[in-house]
């Protein structure tokens, strides 16, 4: 499976190593990924998502239900 956020679309950034010589060598950074069930109340069931901890912190506001019909409206969720 691919690093990229269920509910966001984050995925790895392309940037470089930088030694104190200013030498750069390309290098990933990987989205802060975890992998979570969350009880949906509506469905009555439990799902499981890769979602990154900055999409945690908008479903801990919001609230999943409201973060995945967000995430549906956007294209990131065909669940």
């Amino acid at each position: 499976m691919s690093r990229v956020c269920e509910l966001t679309g984050k995925r790895a950034m392309v940037g470089n190593n930088v030694s104190h010589a200013m030498n750069k060598t390309k290098r990933k950074f990987n989205a802060n990924l975890v992998k979570k069930r969350f009880f949906l109340p509506e469905e009555d069931r439990w799902v499981t998502l890769k979602v990154c901890t900055s999409a945690l912190k908008d479903i801990n506001k919001k609230g999943i239900s409201a973060v995945i019909k967000e995430a549906k409206a956007k294209g990131f969720l065909q669940k």
